[in-house]
């Protein structure tokens, strides 16, 4: 697989897996709520391209808790696979199979924990043939060290760590896009400071037509 690769909207799919309330209490290397955030912010750009969504849970019903909504909220199109206890999705055959029918060669994955529910399919992902990007600030872990550990992991088995702000400026790749203003809230909820710049901006540009009269 080549590093240079580069994601493109037609030739993805989005794999977010164990994004549950339960399992978000034992995150310590990001704060919860910038982790939904971005992942919200992956649904919505799957939304605007009709990007293959495929969720997961481990066990809702126990105490890893409930998906979070927001993601088939925002891209309804997503496909929830379950499982019956295993703990990498990849050794569930629905969600393989689920993966197969989106015909989708380059996957980016998500998911809490990282060392785990994004490791795990990730590394099997590759073995199977598949290019990977893990989002890591979309995923979660126990501690810093734990996610330092696991992106080194990924990175040895051939997965291509990566941010939100980077998928999300990977596939919009012009703001001459016809939903570039969906992208521009999409990257102001990964990066807060972002919208202050599209105001100030905005502002600006107001003024200048004031001052022209």
């Amino acid at each position: 697989m080549s590093l240079l690769t580069r994601i493109n909207a037609d030739d993805v799919a989005f794999l977010l897996i164990d994004h549950q309330s339960g399992l978000f209490q034992t995150v310590k290397d990001i704060e919860v709520p910038t982790l939904r955030s971005n992942v919200s912010a992956l649904a919505r750009i799957a939304a605007i391209e009709n990007i293959p969504v495929i969720t997961t849970a481990s066990e809702p019903k126990g105490p890893n808790g409930p998906l979070m909504p927001e993601i088939h909220e925002i891209a309804p199109h997503a496909v929830y696979v379950g499982r019956n206890g295993e703990v990498n999705a990849w050794d569930t055959p629905a969600f393989v199979d689920a993966v197969k029918a989106t015909g989708k060669k380059k996957l980016i994955i998500a998911g809490v924990l990282t060392s785990v529910c994004v490791a795990f399919p990730s590394i099997s992902a590759i073995a199977a043939g598949y290019e990977v990007f893990a989002v890591i600030d979309a995923s979660g872990d126990m501690s810093p060290l734990s996610t330092q550990v696991t992106i080194a992991r990924l990175q040895l088995a051939g997965v291509i760590p990566i941010t939100t702000t980077a998928v999300i400026s990977e596939i919009l790749k012009t703001w001459k896009h016809k939903d570039a203003y969906t992208y521009a809230q999409a990257l102001s909820a990964v990066m807060p400071n972002y919208q202050a710049l599209i105001e100030s901006y905005s502002k600006a540009q107001e003024v200048a037509l004031e001052t022209k009269k």
